[in-house]
């Protein structure tokens, strides 16, 4: 069963045959190569990186719907202020499916750190998802969008509206988190001498928010009120 984020995501599709194949390849993300399959960690609980954004558990979700919703915005400007034409059922499609393949190439170290598979050192997430995506008989324009979803760093530049929509809301969910959680690991370690390790969006964007709020004394209560909740937890 789908994450009930993402499948209030795929109910936006409208295109009844385009959204069951999604879904069906969203609920069964598996690749199989030389008589072995690979499914890798669970979607809801993956990372989206290894380390320079969204690289926690559960950041495989929150990239895809941050970068859903920086999409749709993206659309209504092209329509509502540019007077464009896009395919949302392409965008939306290619936003959900962008990435689908990098939990198949992500392992939990016991430390509960993340690493690359095995998998990742013949293949990267892109070249899997382009070649499950035409073996699953996608269509090509969709194919297109997620292929070049990297633009002038991936094997093509987007070529259709929809493709760079998808590509620019995807660099921008990931520059937005990455930045952010750069800045909160810098906050910690000027006010408290140490790092967190494994923030999560939610503490990073409190601790970059309290600076802003309170100064460093504020940094520093926060960082300790990070600490306490995490250690409740454990126990």
């Amino acid at each position: 069963m789908l994450h009930p984020k993402l499948k209030e995501l795929t109910d936006k599709i409208r295109d009844k045959n385009l959204r069951e194949k999604v879904i069906e390849l969203m609920e069964n993300p598996t690749f199989e190569v030389d008589g072995k399959r690979y499914s890798g960690l669970p979607l809801d609980v993956s990372p989206a990186g290894l380390s320079h954004h969204h690289c926690y558990p559960g950041g495989y979700i929150e990239h895809v719907v941050s970068t859903v919703n920086l999409a749709s915005a993206m659309c209504n400007s092209v329509e509502k202020v540019y007077h464009g034409k896009v395919n949302r059922d392409l965008v939306i499609a290619g936003v959900l499916l962008h990435d689908i393949f990098k939990p198949a190439t992500y392992a939990v170290n016991e430390n509960g750190s993340y690493s690359s598979t095995g998998l990742a050192d013949y293949l990267d997430h892109l070249s899997i998802v382009i070649s499950e995506l035409v073996r699953r008989g996608f269509p090509v324009e969709l194919v297109h969008v997620v292929s070049a979803h990297h633009g002038s760093y991936g094997p093509i530049r987007p070529h259709t509206i929809e493709a760079l929509i998808c590509h620019l809301a995807d660099l921008m969910d990931s520059r937005l988190n990455g930045e952010v959680l750069s800045a909160a690991a810098y906050l910690t370690r000027k006010a408290v001498g140490e790092e967190l390790p494994g923030l999560t969006s939610k503490e990073a964007f409190e601790i970059v928010h309290s600076k802003v709020a309170e100064g460093w004394e504020g940094v520093a209560k926060i960082v300790e009120k990070i600490k306490r909740k995490r250690k409740t937890h454990k126990t």
